[in-house]
């Protein structure tokens, strides 16, 4: 099974209660299931993304908002999500978060990332193009376009919809 990466907008009052629950429970069990609708699972396409946007020559407040979108703020402490027997996250480093005010910051500037722009500076072959992203893109049924398209636009709505309910995004890999 590949580790993909993974996002979940949920209220500041649902992270606050699993934090909670972790505390009580005898074996730190969180109950962390936030609602499937408002889960996004990127797959692996996070370096990919931001590869395309260096080689596109997106500016560093973008491609920092970008990165930010796809990592989170490590320096929040989410240790409690990734504890045997109950980690979301045990492939990969301890989940992170942003804020609802950060998340409203990144979802701005995530609105402002013209993508369909940045792939246009890639070579029109799609192998070509392949190569030059790396990390295995090549292996990209279809081609890497379309699929790094899908994940942007879904990464953007995913920040815009949070950003519009006031709600913190976790980030983990599993």
């Amino acid at each position: 099974m590949a580790v993909t990466q993974q996002l979940a907008r949920i209220p500041a009052e649902y992270l606050s209660s699993c934090r909670r629950s972790a505390g009580e429970s005898p074996d730190g069990d969180p109950r962390w299931d936030p609602p499937q609708a408002d889960v996004l699972d990127l797959d692996w396409a996070p370096s990919l993304l931001e590869r395309v946007c260096v080689l596109g020559g997106l500016d560093g407040v973008h491609l920092d908002a970008l990165r930010q979108a796809l990592t989170g703020d490590p320096a929040v402490d989410l240790g409690f999500l990734n504890t045997h027997p109950h980690a979301i996250g045990p492939f990969g480093p301890d989940p992170t978060a942003l804020s609802a005010a950060e998340v409203a910051h990144v979802s701005e500037l995530l609105g402002q990332i013209d993508f369909p722009a940045l792939l246009a500076t890639l070579p029109t072959d799609e192998a070509e193009a392949a190569t030059l992203i790396g990390n295995d893109a090549e292996g990209i049924a279809g081609g890497p376009r379309k699929y790094l398209l899908g994940h942007f636009d879904a990464l953007r709505a995913f920040y815009r919809d949070a950003s519009r309910r006031r709600l913190l995004v976790v980030l983990w890999w599993d």
